[in-house]
């Protein structure tokens, strides 16, 4: 051991300062991101801890209300950015219990009585969670309804369909953007399925054994607005970092999308091709070349979307060997799950923005059909003339150069079924983006009316 090394006087006794710079890790700085939500799941402990049914009682409801009035001080220090956790604190549950300690005393020493940080930094990070998923929810939203809006605004210009990235059969602007639109929607469907599994409190589980007190868990999930606790106290601690993996593999599959977008915005962008033009503020210049508006923004979305894939895997490695219990290993688990979840929102909303200002050119689009590209639908009007597909097929193949004046708009007004060019149908998709408003906002409400009933009329969580 170094020998310079000292012991550092913390709230759980002394530690040696190597060891407790070891095992803070970035706590300190990460922390500062949950400590809004440990005033919040604190405020309701203490006002659980309250109406507990014990004489003399842990805490009375005036002392009660003086804790939740200094926590409400503290979100606000939170807020602001002004709060701090000290190196001795090692994290934020200890410098939140340290502020009220220094402001009201005992009072101070009393709020951690029935819970563990084990269930305190679970319910911090599924709050936490629970603010951050509503508004990715919503920002996805408008992801959706720019994409829709975007294809119905250019539903009718004709585009070539690629397979393989070649010149493949007629499509559409339209079919193109709410493609993605459609995918976006059933990536938040996943969103979704996390929020509920998110939205169970792990609030008195404490070291994951529960505690010898009448604690009421019930009222604490309520006071918190979560739908339910978990019911098993074992598993509320368990079900920490398995947790953010899956939130982060919803994230995955919904930047995968966004990867492939920003990747065709690329291609389609490009000189040779010129069917779109960015927005101007999205890319930027060279230090060399003065002509050069490289697509940045593009480019960083499709690596973020390789980072977010990273950071689930890696929260996926951490927990596949361990036992059950809490095991320190979770900790490691912070920092990929807070960057994935910052790293997924500014690439939804920033894609967002740039579909929103995207350039077509129309004169382009129609410019890039070739005959073959109309080679299928060619063989598919023999067959229904009676002709077997097979020498449709051969027929047309043989015959490719007959093709070349065939018009693009007349090829995507003839596909009217379901889904196809001209059987696009945006009300459906306006349909589906108003039920998830309708989760998003009913998931708000019931949130911020929890928090404004525990520590008053704060900012805006």
């Amino acid at each position: 051991m170094n020998k310079d090394s000292q012991d550092k006087q913390t709230t759980v006794g002394n530690i040696d300062d190597e060891i407790l710079a070891f095992t803070a890790g970035k706590d300190l700085v990460l922390d500062l991101q949950l400590a809004e939500a440990d005033c919040i799941g604190s405020a309701a402990h203490v006002t659980m801890l309250s109406r507990m049914p014990v004489t003399p009682p842990v805490l009375t409801a005036d002392e009660a209300a003086s804790v939740c009035r200094e926590l409400a001080l503290i979100r606000e220090q939170a807020l602001a950015e002004t709060f701090v956790i000290r190196a001795a604190d090692q994290d934020v549950h200890l410098a939140v219990e340290r502020t009220l300690t220094e402001k009201l005393g005992d009072l101070g020493k009393k709020i951690h009585t029935g819970r563990s940080r084990n269930d305190q930094v679970a319910v911090d990070l599924r709050l936490f969670a629970k603010d951050r998923l509503l508004e990715l929810m919503d920002d996805t939203i408008g992801l959706a309804e720019a994409l829709t809006a975007f294809g119905e605004r250019h539903q009718k210009i004709p585009m070539v369909g690629r397979t393989h990235m070649q010149p493949a059969m007629p499509s559409s602007v339209g079919l193109w953007a709410t493609s993605y639109a459609e995918a976006v929607l059933e990536d938040l469907k996943s969103v979704q399925h996390v929020y509920t599994l998110n939205d169970q409190c792990p609030l008195g589980a404490a070291a994951g054994y529960g505690v010898p007190l009448p604690i009421d868990r019930e009222l604490t999930s309520t006071l918190l607005g979560f739908a339910r606790p978990l019911h098993n106290v074992a598993h509320a601690i368990q079900a920490r970092g398995k947790l953010e993996y899956q939130i982060l593999q919803a994230m995955g599959q919904l930047m995968i999308t966004l990867s492939r977008i920003a990747q065709d915005l690329m291609i389609f962008t490009l000189p040779e091709f010129g069917y779109f033009t960015i927005p101007k503020a999205f890319g930027t210049g060279s230090s060399i070349m003065p002509n050069k508006n490289n697509p940045d923004v593009l480019e960083l979305i499709r690596s973020k979307a390789a980072l977010v894939l990273g950071y689930g895997s890696t929260v996926g490695h951490i927990l596949h060997s361990a036992p059950g219990g809490y095991n320190r290993d979770l900790q490691d688990a912070k920092e990929p799950f807070l960057e994935g979840v910052a790293t997924t929102r500014a690439s939804v909303r920033i894609l967002a923005r740039c579909v929103d200002g995207l350039e077509v050119h129309a004169e382009k689009l129609r410019g890039a059909f070739s005959g073959g590209v109309f080679a299928t639908d060619a063989a598919l009007a023999l067959v229904a003339k009676g002709m077997p597909f097979r020498d449709a097929y051969h027929e047309v193949k043989a015959h490719l150069e007959d093709l070349e004046n065939e018009d693009p708009d007349e090829a995507i007004a003839l596909k009217s079924h379901l889904g196809a060019t001209a059987g696009l149908d945006f009300e459906l998709y306006r349909e589906r983006i108003q039920e998830a408003q309708d989760f998003s906002s009913a998931g708000r409400k019931r949130f911020s009316r929890a928090v404004k009933e525990l520590l008053g009329d704060g900012p805006k969580l």
